[in-house]
């Protein structure tokens, strides 16, 4: 892989990955640009552009995971990722990326990779047009849980547990202490429906100004399991960006676009409860790549205090 015209010189495939992408290539073409993508947490991706044979390029995207941490889970996460791509390129109503290659097992590369295409647009992580993002991304996810796998993929994983919370210096205690013995039960009943269960403003592509959805990304958590985690996860990542009041706008416009949560307030109320918990534990996680994408104002201790109100106001609504 040429790596002359590099634009970023932290940005280099290494040899064993750059010859299983060469594989790939069409007779004629070669790598001529490699550019870091940054605001991803567990891999790192680079945006590879394609010189083709008679001029002109096309994009690629290329996922490595390189952190101990996360290569030891990363067969799975590309497992899942690879059969969500491949699943999806027949969706009608979902953009995601095309799935090129796979190699989870790092056979032939020096980290588990995958190789898919590049889609146009940009995250937003801002105010612009938050109230239409916001019923964009609702209709979308509908859209999402109304694809039908010929396979169903695996369950979802809820890796946090009520032993493992962090209570935020400050926070009301008697609102955690609450929402925490609300996940000592067990999760309540649910008819499965397919999630990306990753969908927030950082893995959803729109245009410029946003006015339109041009795709989703990052589906290396694709699932089986509750509507309500996957809308719960939207709720808290808007309420941490925004403010706790988009939590509940994201539920709603979700229900408004057609969705449909469980019937029992309980359970609604449990699958909230869980995933905001679980941002606990990972808060200086979340929060650095929204500072590098220009929200220098979420420090870690902003995102702790966003994070306490959000679950203070849900307990004090249950």
């Amino acid at each position: 892989m040429d790596h002359d015209e590099t634009a970023d010189e932290s940005a280099t495939v290494r040899p064993s990955t750059s010859a299983w992408v060469e594989r790939f290539l069409e007779a004629g073409e070669r790598v001529a640009r490699v550019e870091a993508l940054h605001g991803g947490v567990t891999a790192e991706m680079r945006r590879l552009t394609v010189a083709v044979r008679g001029g002109g390029t096309r994009e690629l995207v290329l996922r490595s995971y390189v952190d101990p941490f996360f290569v030891d889970r990363a067969e799975d996460a590309l497992d899942r990722e690879a059969g969500a791509l491949a699943l999806l390129a027949g969706a009608s109503d979902v953009t995601a990326p095309g799935l090129i290659a796979a190699d989870p097992t790092a056979a032939h590369c020096e980290y588990p990779s995958l190789l898919m295409t590049h889609l146009p647009g940009r995250t937003f992580l801002g105010d612009e047009r938050l109230e239409t993002r916001v019923r964009l991304m609702a209709r979308q996810l509908v859209a999402i849980h109304a694809v039908h796998p010929d396979e169903q993929p695996p369950k979802y994983e809820a890796l946090s547990t009520a032993d493992t919370i962090v209570v935020p210096e400050g926070a009301d205690s008697a609102a955690w202490a609450a929402a925490i013995d609300i996940i000592r039960a067990p999760a309540p009943p649910y008819e499965g429906r397919f999630l990306h269960r990753d969908l927030h403003p950082g893995n959803v592509l729109f245009d410029a100004p946003p006015t339109r959805i041009t795709g989703v990304v990052d589906w290396a958590g694709a699932s089986w399991g509750p509507t309500d985690l996957d809308v719960a996860h939207c709720c808290t990542n808007l309420a941490l960006l925004h403010g706790p009041e988009w939590g509940q706008r994201f539920a709603d416009a979700y229900e408004d676009a057609g969705g449909a949560l469980a019937d029992d307030a309980g359970a609604r109320l449990y699958w909230r409860v869980r995933d905001a918990l679980a941002f606990s534990e990972e808060v200086h996680v979340v929060a650095r790549p929204w500072r590098e994408a220009g929200r220098t104002e979420l420090t870690t201790r902003v995102v702790e205090g966003r994070l306490d109100a959000y679950v203070t106001e849900l307990m004090s609504r249950a």
